[in-house]
């Protein structure tokens, strides 16, 4: 759907301070359909390479590909996307619903369809309770969902959505994030860019991570759980009388009774043996998987 090829941006502070490198040689694809991640440290890049993409600035070297799916001229290609930035700008004398109206307008979407997207939408993020009040007494968590529904009131084919999340409690983020998911469901190719790595594993199937302007890793958030896999297994057990525990487990807890040990593969059925034997009780049995920021920090970079 859309190519980054050998993107860089330079920037220079002022005329007496050296040029630095926002983006050097970035490329990757978003491909129909995807759910993709955009993970890095704060001022790793993410947002200058969303501002290219929405040319809002030139990058210095490369160029993004659009696929022609999506249009053949820029004003096409444009009404087809939905973006809300990271520290987006609301008219703080309109109410909600007037914002959301002149939204839809500008994106000339039927006075009708205005309507019913409006009403859809605010219900479904739980704000229409507060379209009539001005945008002025909003909260960020609201002003959040407000951004949101004024990305998809024209019904875009790719969300572009820089840091979405930011500001939004427990149950908000939880919401938006079941949208994202159910969008997606519909064919809505979303690129989500964020800090936070949890949000990312939980939703998306692709990830892309930047550090310090470069690409870290890009490709499938599965393969690259399924590879940091430790061949060890992790048993909870319940062991009454466990006074000499075999030499070939590591005891990595103890709380009275209960042990977590790891043991190798071929040696589980041994232990499960033996503590079944012993009168006691597997609680659970896992591989040691890591979590996804893990994995990244393991890799290379701080989140």
């Amino acid at each position: 759907m859309i190519t980054f090829k050998n993107i860089s941006r330079k920037f220079k502070n002022d005329f007496w301070s050296k040029s630095f490198y926002a983006l050097t040689d970035v490329s990757f694809t978003l491909s129909e359909g995807d759910l993709v991640g955009f993970l890095g440290a704060n001022g790793a890049g993410k947002t200058t390479l969303i501002k290219i993409l929405m040319e809002f600035i030139n990058p210095t070297d490369g160029k993004i590909i659009f696929d022609k799916k999506l249009g053949s001229n820029k004003q096409e290609i444009f009404s087809k996307l939905g973006h809300l930035p990271e520290r987006p700008y609301f008219y703080p004398y309109l109410t909600g619903l007037e914002f959301l109206t002149y939204m839809g307008q500008l994106a000339n979407v039927p006075s009708g369809e205005i309507k019913k997207q409006i009403s859809y939408w605010s219900s479904k993020v739980n704000i229409s309770h507060a379209l009539d009040r001005k945008v002025r007494s909003y909260s960020k968590g609201m002003l959040q969902r407000l951004g949101l529904i004024s990305t998809l009131i024209h019904k875009p084919q790719l969300l572009i959505l820089d840091e979405p999340l930011s500001g939004l409690d427990p149950i908000g983020r939880k919401e938006l994030k079941d949208i994202f998911l159910e969008l997606n469901s519909q064919g809505v190719t979303i690129f989500l860019s964020s800090h936070i790595v949890a949000d990312i594993e939980q939703i998306c199937n692709k990830a892309v991570v930047l550090q310090k302007g470069r690409i870290l890793y890009e490709g499938d958030i599965q393969s690259l759980l399924k590879k940091h896999i430790k061949s060890k297994l992790l048993l909870e057990l319940q062991m009454p009388s466990f006074n000499d525990p075999p030499a070939y487990i590591n005891i990595i807890h103890r709380q009275n009774d209960t042990y977590i040990v790891e043991v190798d593969p071929k040696d589980k059925n041994q232990l499960i043996n033996e503590t079944l034997s012993n009168n006691g009780e597997i609680l659970s049995l896992n591989y040691q998987s890591p979590s996804l920021e893990q994995i990244i920090y393991e890799i290379g970079i701080k989140l």
